[in-house]
């Protein structure tokens, strides 16, 4: 589960005594935190601990964590010669700490449990490359487009380029699948979605055809099923707002589904986390490839016993 390990003690013992960034940036820490979750709860697979902003800092736009504002790049891209600065090349030198952390996490885990990668897409990563950080409301990547989209297609075509060979450093240094979020996808009007998110995404996933499996997570992006499945992605992962069921049956039986728990149960009882399980799992009856998973990611106030909840319910479910 993606940010499993933020809602537990032994990580926030951590973050006493380091900033986030020191434990992404640094390979003993950031493999500390993926193998907590895994030594608590057992899950199937772990995912590397570290942020889907590493590339653009990797680029050359560094970011930071800020109290009470989110996350603030050190500068912003406005013009043509911001995009020129940014340089793909020095994306998988610059951030081999991610490699070794995963091997370091691969040594530990063994042939017993999973090792996911992981980086975000060009467009979720545009937004906040061209808003110099968080927002309210991110609008400055949809404008650019539409008023220079030759830039905006400059800036998209870097950013896939350092995303693809970010993703196979993490198949070389030990990963088993790579996970591909484009977590800003369902901002994307429809009719501009192909050009500002989905060319990009499949010319990184024909990247990794021969590389690994990899899982996309487009979400809001619940309209065109049928076409995200022709992209080449092994797992299509879904969002809470949509019957899993109702999606797999849209896709051909080699594309699994990953998904899709509401996060917010884990804030609630573990009764109603149960329940919801077994529901999800009685509707994916008879459907091969399914990977039970939440919607997104695990929210920081999540209670642990809705966790281990989930945990048993789908182990014991028949």
């Amino acid at each position: 589960m993606r940010q499993a390990g933020r809602c537990l003690p032994e990580y926030r013992a951590l973050k006493a005594h380091h900033s986030f960034l020191e434990l992404v940036r640094t390979p003993t820490l950031a493999a500390e935190v993926t193998l907590q979750p895994i030594r608590r709860f057992g899950f199937d697979a772990a995912i590397i601990f570290s942020d889907i902003l590493v590339i653009a800092e990797a680029l050359g736009q560094p970011y930071e964590f800020t109290a009470g504002e989110g996350i603030r790049m050190a500068w912003t891209i406005e013009y043509g010669y911001h995009v020129d600065r940014l340089d793909p090349r020095a994306v998988t030198e610059r951030l081999a700490y991610v490699a070794d952390a995963l091997r370091l996490v691969r040594a530990e885990l063994g042939d017993a449990t999973a090792l996911l990668g992981f980086a975000g897409a060009p467009w979720t990563l545009a937004n906040f490359m061209l808003e110099g950080g968080s927002a309210p409301v991110f609008s400055r990547a949809l404008t650019l487009y539409r008023e220079n989209p030759r830039l905006y297609g400059r800036l998209a075509e870097k950013l896939a380029l350092g995303i693809a060979d970010f993703l196979k450093l993490q198949r070389a240094a030990g990963a088993d699948a790579l996970q591909l979020f484009d977590t800003l996808a369902g901002t994307a009007p429809a009719a501009d979605f192909d050009e500002l998110s989905g060319r990009w995404l499949r010319d990184i996933l024909a990247e990794l055809r021969e590389v690994a499996p990899v899982i996309l997570f487009a979400k809001g992006v619940n309209d065109r099923w049928s076409e995200l499945a022709q992209w080449g992605a092994r797992v299509l992962s879904v969002d809470a707002t949509v019957p899993l069921r109702v999606v797999a049956d849209q896709l051909p039986a080699p594309v699994a589904v990953q998904g899709n728990l509401d996060p917010a149960l884990l804030l609630g009882e573990p009764a109603a986390v149960a329940r919801a399980t077994r529901d999800l799992l009685e509707s994916m009856r008879g459907r091969p490839g399914h990977i039970v998973n939440l919607g997104h990611g695990v929210p920081p106030e999540a209670r642990l016993d809705c966790l281990e909840t989930l945990v048993s319910t789908v182990r014991q479910f028949r």
